[in-house]
């Protein structure tokens, strides 16, 4: 029987993923809801649902609602998560929230906590690594052709530069940590992912000197040192359309091995595998021992895969600890933003992330 869903938040990522359930056989799109009402109206026009100018009346009228889907946005596009999230999580639903869970680590902890309270699923749109270059590196790693973790490098961005540059922005950007609180939840899910969880932080943040003089405040160009729970290392570089990237595109993630590398290449389209037990040439410049190039390009086909994912986990009724890209990855990616940020303001200290609540939702963690 398909779960039944209303929408919160009408906006372009609002809409996309009312198509989305639209097309998917485990979903009924209900409701959607936006406080502005020509936007919940076109919407319900749009996509054949019921409109509401409020979480409370959507509520109301529909009791049967399995999952509220929050897709509002905000200051560094997460502060208006909170409030919508724990009404739909006290009413007993299910809830998937865009990513940030929230651009406030405090309130992060509290829904992840009030979801463990009530018994539902909180899900995050963590998406990146529901492609099939990462289904193909998970693999790789599980069958052991990557070995003992080495490093990890992740670049994750847009490209740009100086002349691209249109000033601050609106009031909602126009702030130091809008782009790591609203950005850096996809590449830290993606470490964290493959690598583990993440104990050590170390950030330096800066901006180039075009937004300098338009006193931008936007800290935009972010380089992060860290250390994984297995012993390894990892670089992130993340930047706002400072500069063009070069090899490996917008989305370059490499993940090395005492057995193997991997490289995923924007996302959706590429991964190549090296195998250190067999190279293919020379040591000095080996090519990989495997290809995957998908043909893939547009990042919107994450979409599908990931909440298709969110619906099979409910309707599967999985153990919430199984529940993928779940409310507790996604305050992870938040704890290690938060140490960034405060890694940058003590000089580039090293900083230890705050634990994590386990799996059953303690929210003291382990001792």
């Amino acid at each position: 029987m398909a779960l039944k869903i209303g929408i919160v938040g009408m906006g372009s990522i609002g809409n996309t993923h009312a198509s989305v359930y639209k097309q998917d056989d485990l979903a009924e799109l209900v409701a959607v809801c936006d406080v502005k009402r020509d936007r919940a109206d076109e919407a319900a026009a749009k996509h054949g649902a019921e409109a509401f100018y409020s979480l409370r009346e959507m509520l109301s009228a529909h009791p049967e609602l399995d999952i509220v889907d929050v897709t509002t946005s905000g200051y560094e596009n997460g502060s208006w998560h909170y409030e919508p999230a724990m009404e739909a999580l006290s009413a007993g639903k299910h809830v998937l929230v865009e990513k940030p869970i929230s651009n406030d680590v405090r309130e992060a902890r509290e829904m992840v906590r009030y979801a463990a309270e009530k018994g539902v699923y909180l899900g995050c749109n963590l998406n990146h690594y529901f492609t099939q270059p990462a289904q193909r590196a998970m693999e790789l790693l599980h069958e052991g052709k990557v070995g003992e973790p080495v490093y990890i490098l992740h670049k994750m961005g847009f490209n740009g530069g100086e002349c691209g540059y249109k000033g601050p922005g609106s009031a909602r950007w126009h702030r130091p940590y809008s782009h790591l609180k609203a950005f850096l939840a996809h590449p830290f899910s993606v470490m964290r992912y493959f690598g583990g969880d993440i104990t050590h932080v170390q950030a330096f943040l800066n901006k180039p000197g075009v937004r300098k003089t338009a006193d931008d405040l936007m800290y935009s160009i972010n380089s992060v040192h860290v250390r994984f729970e297995n012993g390894s290392t990892g670089y992130l570089l993340s930047q706002r359309g400072d500069a063009m990237f070069g090899l490996g595109g917008w989305w370059s993630f490499e993940m090395a091995g005492t057995r193997g590398t991997f490289v995923i290449e924007n996302c959706v389209e590429k991964l190549s595998y090296w195998d250190a037990t067999h190279p293919t040439s020379t040591m000095a410049s080996p090519e990989p021992n495997e290809v995957l190039d998908t043909g893939v390009k547009e990042f919107g086909a994450t979409f599908p895969v990931r909440l298709h994912a969110f619906l099979e986990d409910v309707t599967n009724n999985v153990p919430r600890e199984f529940l993928r890209a779940s409310g507790r990855d996604a305050l992870a990616t938040l704890e290690y933003t938060f140490a960034v940020i405060r890694s940058f303001e003590e000089g580039g200290t090293l900083v230890r992330p705050e634990p994590l609540p386990n799996i059953h939702g303690d929210i003291m963690g382990p001792l």
